[in-house]
């Protein structure tokens, strides 16, 4: 038996105005999307032991992070697997300028 979908359901190929397409809304994804700004990176390690981490995002892959203090110039390697959740003082930067969405566009709480 087929199980009808919900017309008004998004799918994999519809973009939403202002989101990331489905299988680009990764959080590797969203970090590239706002190198270059300063972020706050909570991250929890092994011992439940917790360390914040601030930095300009110099770059970012499936496993990992780098940011760089722009007080001291160390760069930071930091693993995907610890991370808890990032913040910014600043809008952010959501949107691919591809894929039926145009340019990029800010997300902002507020």
């Amino acid at each position: 038996m087929q199980v009808p979908m919900p017309t008004n359901a998004p799918s994999k190929s519809q973009n939403v105005p202002g989101m990331l397409p489905v299988e680009e809304s990764y959080i590797e994804n969203i970090l590239r999307l706002n190198k270059g700004k300063l972020a706050t990176v909570y991250m929890t390690f092994e011992n439940k032991k917790e360390k914040t981490f601030k930095g300009i995002i110099e770059a970012a892959g499936r496993d990992h992070l780098i940011i760089s203090d722009p007080q001291t110039g160390t760069r930071y390697l930091l693993p995907m697997i610890y991370l808890d959740y990032i913040t910014f003082d600043e809008e952010i930067e959501y949107q691919y300028p591809f894929g039926g969405g145009g340019g990029m566009s800010s997300y902002s709480p507020r």
